[in-house]
């Protein structure tokens, strides 16, 4: 995990750095609010996928953490990640309730994992959703592009309306990138919002590729924050470049962004992402630390409910 990844400017080196880098922001870790883990047959299914993804996207996606479930648990240890969300996410019906399952009985080996569900458009839906805030769940999932399925549909009305009156955070996966899907889609979403406007809502990927929209969102509606994943490093930045004013854009809504990653399915290093978020506050005057202390930590355990 030492990989420098061509590093110039602010951030980590490397991952070996990252413990030393966070140390020196006076925290005690990073909050990571976008993880995946999955039970390993879902897994498998998901590196396979990227492994075709010259196909998929037109440019290959190595996975960076291929690696034992017990691993990558040790990898997150190790880049002084005190706490994240395992998020696990449905592509067809009868899924979602199964893959909350497992999730819960991943969570009780992991103390830094915190509670996590997924949902999807079926009948069984509000009742579950129920069941996983009685439990406690921290955080839900909600995959747009790979569920395939549309957020407002009235099936998931029920379920979005306990998750707002719970105030557990959502992360949706409904912008366009990197491949844009039938229900994708930051104004399809924002339908769902007028009826919820209260949902606690986390932008995967900050909306990419619709930033504007994005943004906009979250200037709309109090509870709407981005995630940092896969935003603005270079992977992305080849074909789904941030605006060039990106960081004074940031500036007034400092404290609704949270730090995300997609490990371990990121075809680069995790303190790639760290450097994006550095130069974003670097880039800015009116950011700097106090930024990067909200992103990396203290926005993200508010919404996670840490102690």
């Amino acid at each position: 995990m030492s990989a420098v990844d061509g590093h110039h400017g602010p951030g980590p080196r490397s991952d070996d750095d990252v413990a030393d880098w966070v140390r020196g922001l006076g925290l005690d870790g990073l909050v990571d609010i976008h993880v995946h883990f999955l039970p390993e047959r879902v897994l498998r299914k998901v590196w396979a996928y990227f492994d075709e993804a010259e196909k998929h996207y037109g440019r290959p996606w190595p996975v960076q953490y291929r690696l034992p479930q017990s691993e990558r648990v040790e990898a997150l240890r190790s880049l002084a990640v005190r706490a994240f969300a395992p998020l696990v996410y449905p592509h067809k019906p009868d899924m979602a309730e199964w893959l909350n399952g497992w999730v819960r009985e991943f969570v009780a080996d992991v103390p830094e994992a915190v509670p996590t569900a997924t949902l999807y458009p079926e009948q069984t839906v509000a009742k579950y959703t129920e069941d996983a805030l009685d439990a406690g769940v921290r955080c839900f999932k909600a995959h747009v592009q790979v569920g395939a399925y549309d957020p407002r549909d009235t099936t998931l009305d029920r379920a979005w309306g306990a998750i707002a009156d719970a105030g557990v955070p959502v992360v949706i996966h409904c912008g366009h990138g990197p491949l844009r899907g039938e229900h994708t889609g930051i104004g399809v979403f924002d339908e769902v919002l007028r009826r919820h406007p209260r949902l606690v809502t986390v932008l995967a990927h900050a909306g990419m590729p619709e930033y504007d929209d994005a943004l906009a969102l979250v200037r709309r509606y109090p509870n709407v924050h981005l995630d940092t994943t896969m935003v603005g490093v270079p992977f992305t930045e080849d074909f789904m470049p941030l605006p060039g004013d990106w960081p004074s854009r940031l500036v007034d809504i400092a404290d609704r962004v949270v730090l995300g990653t997609d490990f371990p399915n990121i075809p680069y290093s995790y303190s790639t992402q760290l450097r994006a978020v550095a130069g974003w506050a670097e880039g800015d005057p009116r950011l700097g630390e106090p930024f990067l202390r909200a992103v990396l930590h203290d926005t993200p355990s508010r919404l996670l409910r840490l102690g």
